[in-house]
């Protein structure tokens, strides 16, 4: 079932209404005028900064990267076309210049690099995460949501290349939106204007704590745990079948990530097991 009710839809996920932000709520001059004072600025250049700053670029936002200089990400930075001392600083330099502060660092980087980041998070700033860890456990991470200042999230369920290459094709990678702390009011319009700008195609909300204790699960249990669990177990079981290397390897990897799983995305899991064979299923 699906309900339109000013610019927000109402979806039922399993018997559950869940309103769903879109990205047609938000059209790109739209974006332009609601960010038109604002300076967005990116800090690390990693999978996420990397997507998110780029697709807040191509979308016609001021927006400036962060990482230290002359690193590797720096490097990769000056390849894709930001400028040094025009869209292109220190971390320091661009979290003093933002007024949206896009913390897309490594969690371990986010911890030892809030000392220095934090004096630049003055009041009425953003303080924007794409991961609820940093601030969930403050007590290991020490931090701290400074005061005077909006904390927002907004995690693409996906890889920032995912949300690269979908952007470039027109289309948009779901993502959740959190709110934590709302100084000014806005927060929530804020962040999901910021989600549509990223490249997100319908946002999801959620809390801080529920994203980054999903999220985790989430890679221990599908991602480095079921996916790499079921592919090492087949392909050992077929070896010691006596099946060839190949023949293991096509059967396991290849068939899943070149066939079935696309099929799955794009169909869904009730169309992928209806068009298997009887014996299959």
């Amino acid at each position: 079932s699906l309900q339109q009710s000013r610019g927000i839809k109402t979806l039922n996920f399993g018997g559950s209404q869940e309103k769903v932000y879109e990205r047609s709520d938000w059209p790109k001059e739209k974006l332009l005028d609601y960010f038109k004072n604002d300076t967005i600025a990116v800090l690390g250049y990693g999978p996420q900064g990397h997507g998110q700053g780029l697709n807040l670029r191509d979308n016609g936002l001021n927006v400036i990267v962060g990482v230290r200089k002359d690193g590797r990400s720096w490097k990769k930075a000056v390849a894709e076309g930001w400028v040094p001392g025009k869209n292109l600083f220190s971390i320091e330099e661009a979290a003093n210049k933002g007024n949206i502060v896009f913390n897309l660092l490594s969690d371990a980087a986010q911890r030892d690099l809030w000392p220095t980041i934090k004096p630049y998070i003055t009041p009425g700033k953003t303080l924007y995460f794409s991961h609820g860890f940093a601030i969930t456990y403050k007590d290991q991470t020490h931090v701290e949501a400074p005061q005077g200042v909006d904390v927002v999230l907004c995690a693409p369920k996906g890889s920032g290349a995912t949300l690269r290459t979908l952007f470039l094709e027109g289309k948009g990678l779901n993502s959740s939106i959190a709110v934590f702390q709302d100084v000014s009011g806005k927060a929530h319009e804020r962040v999901v204007a910021l989600g549509v700008a990223i490249g997100s195609g319908y946002l999801y909300e959620t809390t801080f704590e529920k994203e980054v204790y999903s999220d985790l699960v989430g890679e221990r249990g599908i991602l480095m745990g079921a996916i790499n669990g079921l592919f090492r177990a087949q392909y050992d079981v077929l070896r010691a079948q006596g099946h060839s290397p190949s023949e293991a390897f096509n059967e396991t990897v290849e068939e899943a990530t070149q066939s079935l799983i696309p099929l799955i995305g794009a169909k869904g899991m009730d169309w992928m097991y209806a068009n298997c064979s009887v014996t299959a299923q």
